[in-house]
């Protein structure tokens, strides 16, 4: 049995509690906190996990601890929860879910030795279809950053990587499914250009793009192998991948994919160095 305190109701900490109760854990097990308690009556009645106004009190001899609250949020929760840690008789793992904020930043706002855990996760999470990288700090256990990455399953794929990495991992899942939103509203454009009615042409897009993602993760092929597979020699596939290639698309994703980890980097940098 795994004791849970969940930081913050929103989005990201109802699709966690969401996954983890589906995926099991008892929702006596889990203790969540929310400034409004409006919230935390809603949660406790859709999911039946115990609600708290009192972050200090929800840590109380928790296992691991997720922080779901903004980034510019995380180190005074840690400030505030941090003496309630130090006293739990085993080592609490906090995790924090929120971009940005560095390991070393979040081991200084508690006592020392404290393990704690970075994890940069995607809004399809939201559907249990989510991509976590983890990384764990310099008193993180080898257990701790499985038992962590064990529950993070529960809203999708996890991938352990070295802090180091973050700011990449951030431009490549982090931030990428709006990349893919913006392909999916061209598209939509595109068919309306062409005489489609707005609806069909949002379903076609969108059909086409969660049918290639799926082909992508199950079908064991590279993307290579699959746009050659849908690429006739003459054909529709291939006038229409020239003018992507003649439009600069490959090089207008290295320039994304570069702005947002420089943009990544600059956010989690210490306040007197920005």
């Amino acid at each position: 049995m795994t004791s849970i305190a969940v930081i913050g109701g929103g989005k990201i900490g109802e699709a966690l509690i969401s996954g983890l109760v589906a995926s099991g854990v008892n929702a006596g097990d889990i203790r969540v906190t929310n400034r409004r308690e409006e919230r935390g009556n809603e949660l406790r009645e859709k999911y039946g996990v115990v609600t708290l106004s009192d972050n200090s009190q929800a840590v109380d001899g928790a296992d691991v601890v997720f922080l779901c609250v903004k980034p510019k949020g995380i180190l005074a929760v840690l400030g505030e929860i941090s003496d309630s840690l130090a006293e739990n008789d085993g080592d609490t793992t906090v995790v924090s879910m929120a971009a940005g904020i560095s390991l070393g930043a979040m081991e200084e706002a508690v006592s020392a030795g404290t393990p704690v855990i970075r994890v940069m996760p995607n809004t399809p999470m939201l559907v249990r279809q989510g991509m976590c990288a983890i990384a764990g700090g310099r008193f993180t256990t080898d257990e701790q950053v499985e038992t962590t990455r064990q529950l993070l399953t529960a809203v999708g794929d996890v991938r352990v990587v070295a802090e180091s990495d973050m700011d990449a991992v951030t431009a490549m899942s982090g931030s990428s499914p709006a990349y893919i939103y913006l392909v999916a509203e061209s598209l939509i454009d595109a068919g309306v250009n062409l005489g489609l009615t707005r609806d069909a042409a949002q379903e076609l897009a969108i059909s086409a793009i969660h049918g290639a993602g799926a082909m992508l993760k199950e079908s064991g092929d590279d993307p290579t192998a699959l746009r050659v597979n849908v690429s006739s020699p003459a054909g529709t596939t291939v006038a229409a991948l020239r003018e992507l290639e003649e439009s600069g698309i490959r090089g207008a994703f290295f320039r994304a994919a570069e702005a947002c980890a420089a943009r990544s980097a600059e956010l989690g940098a210490p306040a007197d160095s920005k």
